[in-house]
């Protein structure tokens, strides 16, 4: 029989020779996750003696991980902008940039938007973030994959906001109301190469949607669709609000003045690198 510490290290190091990043993290996490426990819950019980039962529970989540499937997906939850969400391969995992892009938006919006359009809302992350941090406002949520609407749809219910976020399958724009007006558009839109998403880790290319990383041959192709028709769906004075690749900006900057938006600001994210680009 092992105690919880000892399948712990055991499989810390299972992990770290699978190339996993964090690797005693994970191992406490899928081990928590398994036994019913919170973190600090297993830090008090790491002598305890672990039965066959346990360890056959846990078995399988570890080798999901060995695979590289994200842990957050073997989890089936993660946390993000203070919220608990539901997360599967429905969707992209949200991730520390995007809860950014939020916090950013409740920095730079003064006056609280009344309406709101969250574009390729996959699990719902945006639009959820946004509706917790404005109370008021009615939040209309789009994506073009019913599975993923299926999934926002869920959290939309588990978070108590179904009744303030719509929820409408649209390619970008394409069926959102023609007279809808919004002070606020918030996107974060494929914006890698192929060659990109190529390079990124297995937990990403093997397990994640491709059609929500990858946006043609340079990565522009959905952003230059949102700049494009954005206008005619901006209030006066709107704001859009994008998360995109690092090397994006200069283009991005041309794109928005050629579309009629009168200011851009460029901002980092938390590596330093420019990640948000913002346009009224």
């Amino acid at each position: 029989m092992l105690t919880v510490l000892e399948v712990i290290k055991k499989t810390t190091d299972f992990f770290a020779a699978k190339g996993i990043d964090s690797p005693r993290l994970n191992a406490e996490l899928l081990v928590g996750h398994s036994l019913g426990l919170k973190r600090m819950q297993l830090y008090l019980q790491f002598e305890r003696m672990l039965t066959d039962a346990e360890l056959e529970s846990l078995r399988p989540l570890v080798r999901r991980r060995g695979l590289r499937e994200p842990v957050q997906y073997i989890l089936g939850e993660t946390e993000f902008f203070g919220l608990k969400l539901k997360v599967d391969r429905r969707a992209l995992i949200p991730r520390p940039e995007t809860e950014r892009l939020v916090e950013l938006v409740t920095e730079r919006v003064a006056t609280p938007p009344a309406t709101i359009l969250d574009l390729g809302t996959g699990s719902g992350a945006i639009a959820l973030g946004l509706a917790r941090s404005y109370p008021e406002a009615r939040v209309v949520a789009v994506d073009v994959r019913a599975e993923a609407l299926a999934l926002a749809q869920e959290n939309a219910v588990a978070c108590s906001f179904a009744e303030r976020v719509r929820l409408i399958e649209s390619n970008w724009f394409d069926a959102v109301p023609a007279e809808s007006r919004f002070n606020l558009v918030v996107a974060n839109p494929p914006y890698l190469s192929a060659d990109e998403t190529a390079q990124t880790l297995p937990e990403v290319k093997g397990h994640e949607p491709a059609s929500a990383l990858t946006a043609g041959e340079d990565g522009l192709a959905d952003l230059r669709t949102i700049l494009n028709q954005a206008p005619r769906f901006l209030a006066p004075e709107g704001m859009l609000a994008l998360e995109t690749g690092t090397a994006q900006h200069a283009e991005l900057a041309r794109l928005a003045t050629a579309a009629g938006f009168r200011r851009t600001e460029s901002h980092p994210d938390l590596a330093g690198r420019d990640r948000f680009f913002l346009a009224w």
